[in-house]
């Protein structure tokens, strides 16, 4: 969306678009806050919040995004901007660079190791092509299988945890389709669960706002 409404503004050859881990989120994250910067955006990103993927934190933040990119353009989006062009433009980009990067590491270790395998030949005598033989064998077969068991409670732990994060938000997108519909949206219970949808903040402010809403509606109903 920040591509979109300000064209050139974002490195988009450093964003991670296969982004899966924390580490890689948070690059993320200070690509954006620095495309903010540049751009004297007054907007701290919570990027410890948002980086565990819970759905209100970053249906908050996605919702703050959204009323921006429309006060910049007006709400008029760029029918011209094709953003999966834009993903894979830069998705070859980096193979590129990376595949040359490792072309030249490979390079560089390959002469490092023909010129250490050639001084121990010369040093100690020992004839090249034989090996020597591998200690612990059976150790690092457990250790392997323990981890490989690890790592697939984790994605299982993942796969359960993104299920009912999108369950959850599948929830809260539909309430808030039924909370713009012409004949509801006017409605003062409607206006109060907006006012806690939307809130840039999920504190107990927006709770009192909603309250708010609601004991004015009943006391406007008794007058």
């Amino acid at each position: 969306m920040m591509d979109m409404t300000y064209p050139g503004a974002v490195p988009m050859h450093k964003v991670n678009f296969d982004a899966k881990t924390e580490y890689d989120m948070i690059q993320n994250y200070k690509v954006l806050q620095d495309v903010f910067s540049k751009l004297k955006i007054d907007k701290h990103i919570e990027v410890n919040r948002l980086v565990k993927g819970r759905p209100l934190d970053n249906l908050e933040f996605l919702q703050w995004l959204k009323r921006y990119c429309e006060s910049v353009n007006g709400g008029i989006m760029n029918e011209n901007y094709n953003p999966l062009e834009r993903r894979s433009k830069v998705g070859r980009e980096r193979n590129v660079k990376g595949s040359q990067r490792s072309a030249k590491s490979l390079l560089t270790n390959n002469s490092h190791n023909l010129g250490l395998g050639e001084g121990m030949t010369k040093n100690t005598g020992i004839k090249q092509g034989r090996s020597s033989p591998v200690m612990g064998g059976v150790d690092s077969s457990t250790e392997i299988q323990a981890l490989s068991k690890e790592v697939t409670d984790l994605k299982l732990s993942v796969d359960h945890l993104e299920k009912e994060r999108d369950f959850y938000f599948a929830k809260l997108r539909d309430i808030e389709i039924l909370c713009q519909t012409p004949d509801l949206e006017d409605v003062p219970m409607a206006m109060a669960v907006k006012k806690i949808l939307y809130a840039a903040d999920a504190r107990e402010s927006a709770l009192a706002e909603a309250q708010e809403v609601l004991s004015h509606s009943v006391d406007g109903s008794k007058s």
